[in-house]
């Protein structure tokens, strides 16, 4: 059984949330502000955290920002904040997706669904796979261990979302191949998604940070005009 952190401080719909993941099978352990939310998120290890972004004693951003700092687990926001720039601005603190309030029940579950189903496929055994052993051979600077789930750059462990490591995977996984703004939203996703491609520029404007030595100027993550995205080792 999957486990949800939500942290919602409005009752209702914290109920409405509750009662809903439970009838699909999830375990929802529930907080009401940021402090709450920090204990059971080092109590119970959730799979997947839904947050919202107004909370009584924190900043929702800061509170992501918080999980980032030790996990890479998918984290949904959901908030009354609909402007462009504040969906921009939680997925690049961290956030893997942002839902609008209102929403319904059936949107959540299966944003919900899609990221469990992403993270769990991530963490299943590689050991097996030829394109893994191939690809798991360090290369000049960046190296992805897939099932470590780590990005190296010159040996030193890179910190990453649960986002930004799927992309970088199939990066590193089909060197020189373009992907579309589409490919990768599938890829992280899930065809049930309901992000826009916008997401995907946000991801890769946040890996150049982190693995390019001049990100204006990217040696490895290329953009192909027109495109998409490809990157070369």
């Amino acid at each position: 059984m999957s486990v949800v952190l939500l942290i919602e401080d409005d009752q209702s719909i914290a109920d409405m949330i509750s009662i809903y993941l439970s009838e699909d099978q999830y375990k929802v352990y529930r907080a009401g502000d940021g402090m709450q939310a920090k204990l059971l998120f080092q109590e119970h290890d959730p799979d997947v955290i839904i947050l919202d972004l107004i909370l009584p004693d924190t900043n929702g951003i800061d509170l992501c920002r918080y999980f980032r700092e030790s996990s890479s687990v998918p984290i949904l926001i959901v908030s009354a904040k609909n402007e462009v720039s504040e969906r921009v601005n939680a997925l690049q603190i961290g956030a893997d997706d942002y839902l609008c309030k209102p929403f319904s029940m059936r949107e959540l579950a299966a944003r919900t669904g899609a990221l469990l189903r992403r993270s769990a496929m991530s963490g299943s055994p590689l050991r097996n796979s030829p394109a893994v052993m191939v690809k798991s051979v360090p290369m000049k600077d960046i190296v992805v261990d897939l099932e470590k789930r780590c990005i190296f750059l010159h040996n030193h462990p890179v910190d990453t979302t649960f986002s930004e490591f799927e992309i970088m995977k199939n990066f590193w996984m089909n060197p020189g191949k373009v992907f579309s703004r589409e490919e990768l939203l599938n890829k992280i996703r899930g065809i049930d998604s309901f992000v826009t491609e916008r997401s995907v520029d946000v991801h890769i404007t946040n890996l150049r940070k982190k693995v390019e030595v001049d990100p204006k100027e990217p040696k490895h993550i290329k953009t192909v005009w027109g495109v998409g995205y490809k990157f070369e080792i």
